[in-house]
Order: structure tokens, then sequence, then C-alpha cells
């Protein structure tokens, strides 16, 4: 991509709002054939609504939209796939019964007579696409049965089945770390070079950094600037996404005495997903989880929560041997999980975010089967404090709140709960940077408080940054402990990779 490369996106003066609420103030953006143009900014700066308005999920009170020439402004999203454009959302809204080759043509399905699927003929297309990708694996497997990084590839070819001319890749890498991030790297590659304009949205950024040629920052609905990325550094956009300096976390107590055993585990399996894993946690300790993505992290915090039974091996809690047969006993015991997926499994979403932060806590302030309302709402509302929570309200709906918030609610309702152990899946995945700095600073204070927290993470400065030790995991085992004072990231993922394995091995 150069500076002459022909614009085949162009958004000019785009402005929405929402019940007075402007959430773009005349936005402009364009994007050249064969880039990578990231688009980057805090939660609410105004990225989803740019997309929407791109994609035709919403129409613009004014500015135009213009695809190829063509003025799609209140074209449908039909008309505008039809021209070449070409989404890949973080839910890749695929259909786990279904084979690659079948989500590839869903919707726009090969037949071979009247009413009867060519399957032969969408097989053969679909292997030549993924082919095109640089990558190889079975098409006729269902995609249920396939690794988070193989459905992503499938959502790719399904997206430039096409012809597409532009791509949207909606934080694509939220989930892949490693060698799946060079896979999708690689692919992104192979796009730009057969003269694809990407418009590539991440919360990491030193990806922009990777693979993107320009960068725009979006700040509270408005245009703040665009650059390429060789001219920009990191703490520069920074600033420009957050309108000041963001001073780097520090882990002041890496070095503090830590306090007594709060969990220990001896041996402890599960068939098919965790082997023989040993370790301990202790009082104001934060033990961090690295990984690749399938190496069992989330797997063994299911089981710490009672999620999964476990095959062998034993769970104490204080000293002493427990059975955490679901969360009910486990939330008892004292602990506490927030989930990776906030939204799916942490949060009710038509709920306020004070009855979100109820929930762990209505059942054990409900005696003889009468809840005291009183007690719980002044119990739930320091905990919503303590967490600084902005909302307009306790009682707004927490799906109208930004990823931080939303998070800060699950915290709120864990410690509600008034846990010893509080383990963390994923704790800041599409979360911004400023925010980031916000959850790493409660981790911190949780720590001072006495708190045993295990952080499981794949971004690896976050690891870095937060853990007072790391735990590598692989195929289900851990493989190693580094120490963050000293171990690089590149340390991590040698311990991480497993022995004789690829990514694209998923599936023979």
């Amino acid at each position: 991509m150069n500076d002459t490369s022909e614009v085949v996106l162009r958004a000019t003066a785009v402005t929405k709002r929402y019940a007075g609420v402007t959430a773009l103030d005349s936005v402009s953006f364009d994007l050249r054939a064969g880039e990578v143009h990231c688009l980057v900014g805090e939660n609410g700066a105004g990225k989803s609504t740019l997309i929407k308005a791109i994609t035709g999920a919403i129409t613009p009170d004014s500015g135009t939209i213009v695809l190829d020439g063509n003025d799609i402004t209140k074209a449908s999203m039909r008309t505008r796939r039809d021209l070449g454009l070409a989404v890949i959302y973080q839910d890749l809204q695929l259909v786990p019964q279904l084979s690659v080759a079948e989500n590839i043509f869903l919707g726009a399905e090969l037949k071979s007579g009247a009413k009867l699927l060519d399957k032969r003929t969408m097989n053969a297309r679909a292997k030549e696409l993924l082919d095109n990708l640089g990558v190889s694996f079975r098409v006729d497997a269902r995609v249920g049965e396939l690794g988070i990084s193989l459905q992503q590839l499938t959502a790719t070819a399904r997206a430039i089945s096409r012809d597409s001319r532009v791509l949207i890749m909606d934080e694509p890498s939220a989930v892949l770390s490693g060698h799946e991030l060079d896979v999708l790297f690689g692919v992104v590659k192979r796009l730009t070079e057969r003269g694809i304009g990407i418009i590539y949205i991440s919360h990491r950024l030193e990806e922009i950094f990777r693979i993107g040629d320009r960068v725009t920052v979006l700040r509270d609905g408005h245009y703040i600037a665009t650059s390429n990325v060789a001219d920009t550094d990191q703490p520069a956009l920074i600033r420009q996404m957050v309108g000041r300096d963001v001073e780097a976390y520090q882990n002041d107590t890496i070095d503090a005495p830590k306090g007594a055993e709060v969990l220990r585990l001896e041996n402890v399996g599960r068939k098919g997903a965790l082997h023989d894993i040993s370790f301990t946690v202790r009082e104001g300790e934060v033990v961090g989880i690295a990984g690749l993505v399938g190496a069992g992290r989330t797997e063994l915090a299911r089981v710490i929560m009672g999620l999964d039974r476990l095959d062998t091996g034993q769970v104490y809690l204080g000293g002493k041997p427990v059975k955490i047969s679901d969360a009910t006993k486990a939330v008892s015991q004292g602990i506490a999980l927030v989930p990776e997926d906030r939204r799916a499994e942490g949060l009710v979403s038509m709920l306020s975010v004070e009855q979100n932060a109820c929930l762990s806590v209505i059942a054990t302030m409900s005696p003889f089967w009468l809840v005291n309302y009183r007690a719980m709402h002044q119990k739930v509302g320091e905990a919503i404090q303590a967490m600084a929570v902005k909302a307009a309200s306790v009682k707004s709906p927490v799906s109208g709140l930004s990823g931080g918030n939303q998070q800060k609610v699950v915290l709120a309702k864990c410690l509600s709960s008034e846990c010893k152990l509080l383990i963390m899946d994923e704790p800041t995945v599409g979360i911004d940077v400023g925010a980031k700095k916000e959850i790493y600073n409660l981790i911190g204070k949780l720590k001072e408080q006495g708190l045993a927290v295990i952080v499981i993470s794949s971004e690896l400065p976050e690891i870095l940054t937060v853990s007072d030790r790391i735990l590598v995991m692989s195929a289900g085992r851990v493989r190693g402990e580094v120490d963050p004072r000293s171990a690089t990231q590149e340390e991590i993922l040698e311990l991480a990779i497993p022995p004789m394995s690829a990514i694209l091995e998923e599936v023979a």
C-alpha cells in the first residue's frame, strides 16, 4: 500500500445521535485498497457506531458513505455485501452443527438441481478459498468441533467468498495468542496483497504497529487524528485516545510477604483437559496463569469453581480438603470467578447495575426466603462504589455500560460475596487502555487487602505486569513457573508451545 492507492471506502462528516446523545459528531474516515487501516479509541469513543453506519446496521443522521464510487449511505446491508463490503464480527456468527464449507456458503449455497446442495463443488470451492488464505484444514469438519482459530479462518473465508473489496475485522485477535496470531496476521497480509482494504479494530495497540499502515483515533464520538503507523508510537496514540498521559501500572507489592495458604491443588486432573496440576495461592498474592488458547487455563478455573468435576487429585481451601460440586458451593467456600465472557456468563444484560451486583449475595441475605433488601443494597452499593463503576445510576441497565464498567460490575458482584479467592479469566479482554489501568489498580488494591487472586490472561505484557509469579500451561499441564521480575515474553512462549504441535493440525 502507498499514499497513491485508490480509496475504496470514504465516510464524510458522519453524525449519529441517540436521544440527545451524540455518538458520532461529523466523523470522516477513508480506506485505501490494499491497506490495513486501524481504528482505535476507548470504549464509547464511537468505533462501533461508525462501523454500524458503514455496514448499514444504522443510518446516520447526516454525512455520506461511498463504497467504490457508489453512495451507500442509505443502502441495505445486502446491497453493501453485493458491492464488496464484508465484516467479521467478534461473535463469528457460525453454525456449529454445519461443516466448514456449509458455513462458508451459508445463505449463498451452491445447488446441483432445484433443491439439492452441490456439496462436492462447495467443498472444492471452500478448499480453494482456504488455499488462497495460505491455510489448509478439513472443509467437511463440523465447525463446532474446531478450535477458535480455525473457526475464525472459516469466518474469514466466508467473508471473502463474494469478491470483497473491503473487509472489517472487529477485535479478531481477542481470543488468540502465540502462533494463532501469526496465522491471523499472515492471512491479513495475503488479503492486502490481493488489494483488499481492511479496517482493523483492536484494543491491543502492539498489533497496530505490527500490521497497520494507518491508524485513526476517535474519542467521545469525535475524530481526533489519522497517522501513518510508521510516524507515531504507542504513547502518542494513548494520549490521543484518552486525552492525557496514562502512567504505566507498577506492581509495587511483588516483594511483599505473602500470608497464609488460601488454595492448594495437588495432582488435579480432568480427563482430556487437565493433567497432574499442583500449585498454591496465598493471601495477598497474584498468581498469573499464562498459555495459549486451548492450554487448559479456563478448564482449570472451571474445576476450581466446581463448574466441571475433577477426576483425580485434591483441592484444599485454608489447608483443609474440600469437594466443590457446583458454583454455589464454591461461592459459599469463598471462591469467586470473573468469567472470560462477561456478557454471556458474568452479567444478566436486562438487569440493572445494582441487580447484577446483588446476584452473588441474594441467597445468603434471604433467611427464611425473605430478602433483606436494605442490607443487600447497602452491601452491593459499597462494592459498586469501591469499584468506581461509572453509570448514570445504579438503576441503569448494565447493557448500556462500557466494557470496562461492565467488568467492574462483575467484580463488584464477586466482592459482595466476601470471597477469599478471586479468579479472573481474561480480565481486560475488549477493554480500552485507560480502563485496563483501572483494572490493574483494582487488582493491586485487592492484593493489598489480603485477597488471593488468580489472573488468567493471553496478553503476556499484562500477565508480567500484575503477577507475583507466573505458571505457564500447555496441553493441560503446568510446564513451568517463571518470575515476572526477570522472565521475558519469549521465555513464556517457549514453555507455552506444546511439543510437536501446530495450530493447523487441530483437524487432520
